[in-house]
């Protein structure tokens, strides 16, 4: 067996890692230069501020650009509060016994559940049982269903990240558990609560199995009125106009992609600016 010297072997560790991150970069950054390639042509203001036509042969995407807006940031509006209020209970308050240790196993698998289940449970739950129907407020609920177990996993392990050093220094000054987590442990645990939230953004933003249950509707040439009318959303319009739509023209197929990709980039930029930010003002 060839022993290597500890010096070479760390250059050999450094360019397999490299290596390993250029293979998963080039696929990612391919993807994109042909959405860019193909889909810039279309790309125009008309398209990007007016109604759908002629059976979406014609026209812009307002509607599902709005649509897929209005549904992403209301799950997040309704997934990051209840999540970050469940994290906070299992990690400070729980107890560490049989019934906290099944739900906390029972979280880290729901976040392995097909998207589609989560749709045929927002359709049996919130469409058919409380009568809300096809809407925006149905899609939004099942997204940010099927969101809480990624959102409760990463904001734990931000709430873990804290040192504990720095509770019993709180809690030594006579200061409640409440007020610690409110003004020491959350403002530290702040950045990677925000990580999750990146993440909820990024994966929603493409989901098309659960809205296809309970919000998207296939053509709706107009803009909704309330959260409990039906959209139109990128990606179901995506699918439709690449696999329903015959002679659609190639460059509208990969503009309305690249759309879906500025937008989940723009959210998830955003996202990040703010965790920096408040990385920043981190004692540790």
């Amino acid at each position: 067996m060839i022993k290597l010297s500890p010096k070479l072997s760390q250059k050999l560790s450094y360019l397999i890692l490299f290596l390993a991150t250029i293979l998963a970069v080039i696929p990612v950054a391919l993807i994109v230069f042909i959405i860019v390639k193909n889909g810039v042509s279309a790309l125009t203001w008309e398209f990007l501020t007016s109604m759908p036509k002629d059976g979406m042969r014609g026209g812009g995407i307002l509607p599902a650009i709005l649509g897929t807006l209005s549904i992403v940031m209301s799950a997040i509006f309704l997934t990051l509060p209840i999540g970050v209020c469940a994290a906070i209970y299992l990690n400070e308050y729980a107890k560490d016994n049989l019934l906290t240790r099944i739900i906390k196993l029972a979280i880290v698998n729901l976040a392995g559940v097909p998207s589609v289940v989560y749709g045929l449970l927002g359709l049996g739950i919130f469409v058919m049982f409380l009568k809300l129907g096809v809407s925006i407020i149905a899609g939004a609920l099942t997204l940010s269903i099927m969101e809480l177990p990624v959102v409760i996993t990463t904001a734990r392990g931000a709430l873990n990240s804290v040192p504990y050093s720095f509770r019993e220094a709180s809690l030594s000054l006579g200061v409640s558990r409440w007020q610690t987590i409110r003004y020491i442990v959350l403002p530290n645990a702040l950045p990677g609560i925000l990580t999750g939230a990146i993440l909820s953004i990024a994966r929603i933003s493409g989901e098309t199995a659960p809205i296809l249950f309970t919000a998207a509707a296939f053509y709706i040439p107009y803009l909704p009125h309330s959260i409990f009318d039906q959209v139109m959303t990128l990606p179901y319009h995506l699918y439709i106009i690449s696999t329903q739509i015959p002679n659609m023209p190639k460059n509208v197929i990969f503009a309305t992609a690249l759309v879906l990709l500025m937008i989940v980039l723009t959210m998830s930029v955003l996202a990040i600016i703010a965790r920096i930010y408040f990385r920043k003002y981190r004692k540790w």
